[in-house]
């Protein structure tokens, strides 16, 4: 559906005598599509609109432009059943580059992988018989996909998939690390790949007993040793920290100079240093997606936030997404809710300490560091589930908790869930500011044993949240959620601090979400498994320059204030190193 949208802070009715309602086919027919409301400006009816485009043409200032909304197109790439779920295009692998696939749950992406894998022949909306190859063939003749099809009809491509979700694993396959990985080594590349994922320490440990981290780093190893015509990564950040998602990426950034490598991510910086083309996946989750063509990888990232697809004038959100300069320079006035105290605590093998600090009433916290630094610990330790070898945490502050790892031990649905936290489950603001925030509606009455571990992570956010407390801390809440649930949530956990007045602390590894969330920064610093110390509370712009000055990595913004992570070794990236700017906005700064 197009529709025409009117700027009105450029629209002049009076000066121009209304030229838009003059002109405008359906006023001389009766129907009242452009009126000229109390202020003077023009407000265009949207569902009287047929798109003809007069009034842009007749408009002096600029003031209209027609856009798509997202609609069904004619012709499927596929289709399930007469009213089930239908793909349209689909991305294009390309030889010696990595393509990028971005859009939310439920678009399309793993249907369209299967039909570039092999796995499902596009029945181009047939889907009550077989269509013959000839046929696809016909439809893609002249494309680019039309000689990859070719070979996928063949049946002689081979895939090397990674899934998204790895937690299946250990029901699959029973032994050590070494023995998994030995039977996956096709390319006899894994003495190159284990330092780099820091396997090696693990090789003898049981699959059964891996955190959520090394059993990620597990599955990306086997795909990235097998000997395939086309390599799938569906998701490799969650659960890794900055270091090991860097890593993984120059080691897929390495394949894809020899084989052609498809990507679904959802940590837009890891995507954007990775990729370098971009499909952007959009429509109606679980009832249509479309797949754009390729676009280069910064514009379709950027095209991505803003909602709006240049070249296909189609606008698929509200509101763009935003990074506010504002609460990066400057402190803040908010009054102090809570003196973090000083205090360590001791394991056999691993040491942290604590040096202090504060969080505001009002204020999001972010806690940035590596893995097996001590960030959960001392998570744990705030809200009560460890104890300190030495200090002792003493407030009246009530303290919600969501930990890193979340467990579905329960078969309540998940509105039975919420309402045992929450005595304004059924008020008008909870609907508003959880429920419909976190797109929980749909899933109300599933049980909780039953949810995928995106539905899960934003159960498990809304339990958090639906607490009554003071101070709430969030281990990893971007873990398995799309680019737009990560939004929400960030508006949403932005909007619950000040509104209630109350401290947030988000520990994540995604540096857009940090960047988008957090007024100050606390940085864990050590060495992984043996030693952490948590640094700060610091500025935005002082916290960020220690922690990725550790990591040897430097970011830019572009023009729309997006953090850009630079090519390691470029012009940028050795001129930021030079000034000790590992993150700033501009180099007018």
């Amino acid at each position: 559906m197009r529709i025409a949208i009117v700027h009105k802070d450029r629209c002049h009715a009076k000066k121009c005598g209304t030229e838009c309602i003059l002109y405008c086919p359906r006023v001389r027919t009766g129907d009242e599509t452009v009126v000229i409301s109390e202020d003077g400006k023009a407000v265009i009816s949207e569902e009287l609109c047929v798109g003809c485009g007069i009034c842009i043409k007749k408009c002096p200032f600029d003031a209209i432009d027609i856009v798509s909304l997202p609609e069904e197109l004619e012709h499927p790439t596929h289709r399930y059943g007469r009213n089930g779920f239908a793909l349209y295009g689909l991305p294009i692998p390309v030889e010696g580059k990595v393509t990028g696939i971005l859009g939310a749950n439920g678009i399309g992406k793993s249907t369209a992988v299967k039909i570039l894998s092999g796995q499902l022949r596009p029945n181009l909306g047939n889907f009550d018989s077989e269509v013959a190859w000839e046929e696809i063939f016909k439809r893609y003749s002249g494309t680019e996909l039309f000689d990859y099809l070719q070979t996928v009809s063949k049946k002689i491509l081979k895939i090397a998939s990674k899934p998204q979700y790895i937690d299946f694993i250990p029901n699959v396959f029973s032994g050590t690390v070494q023995n998994l990985l030995k039977t996956t080594d096709e390319r006899d590349k894994l003495a190159e790949i284990l330092p780099v994922l820091k396997l090696d320490t693990i090789l003898d440990h049981d699959i059964s007993t891996l955190s959520g981290g090394e059993l990620q780093r597990v599955a990306i190893a086997a795909c990235l040793a097998r000997d395939a015509d086309l390599y799938f990564f569906d998701e490799i950040t969650p659960f890794l920290d900055i270091y090991q998602r860097i890593s993984a990426a120059k080691l897929i950034r390495d394949l894809a100079s020899e084989r052609p490598v498809v990507i679904v991510e959802h940590d837009l910086a890891i995507l954007d240093m990775l990729a370098d083309t971009v499909h952007v996946g959009y429509g109606k989750p679980a009832v249509f997606g479309i797949i754009t063509r390729p676009k280069g990888v910064r514009v379709g990232i950027n095209q991505y936030l803003d909602g709006f697809l240049a070249e296909e004038n189609v606008r698929f959100r509200d509101s763009a997404v935003v990074f506010e300069k504002r609460t990066h320079d400057k402190g803040s006035d908010r009054e102090i809710l809570f003196e973090i105290p000083v205090m360590t605590k001791e394991y056999d093998a691993f040491h942290l300490s604590v040096t202090g600090g504060t969080i505001r009433a009002g204020e999001v916290l972010g806690i940035v560091g590596a893995n097996g630094i001590g960030k959960s610990t001392f998570a744990r330790l705030l809200a009560g589930a460890e104890t300190p070898t030495m200090g002792k945490i003493e407030t009246t502050l009530r303290i919600a908790y969501k930990p890193q790892y979340i467990k579905a031990d329960t078969s309540d649905t998940v509105e039975t869930y919420l309402r045992a936290r929450s005595t304004k489950f059924d008020s008008s603001l909870y609907q508003h500011e959880i429920i419909e925030s976190l797109s929980l509606g749909v899933i109300l009455q599933s049980p909780v044993d039953s949810l995928s571990g995106g539905e899960l992570q934003r159960v498990a956010i809304a339990g958090c949240l639906s607490s009554p407390a003071d101070l709430y801390i969030l281990d990893e809440p971007s873990a398995h959620l799309d680019v737009e649930q990560r939004v929400k949530v960030t508006r949403m956990i932005k909007r619950h601090a000040e509104g209630k007045s109350a401290g947030i602390m988000v520990i994540d590894h995604d540096i857009y979400l940090i960047d988008m969330i957090s007024e100050r920064i606390l940085v864990f610093e050590g060495e992984p498994g043996r030693r952490g110390t948590a640094a700060g509370p610091f500025l935005m712009r002082e916290g960020m320059n220690r922690f990725l000055e550790a990591l040897e990595v430097t970011f830019r913004r572009d023009q729309s204030g997006r953090p850009r992570i630079n090519k390691p070794g470029s012009f940028l990236d050795r001129e930021q190193k030079a000034r000790g700017e590992f993150y700033y906005y501009s180099a007018d700064e």
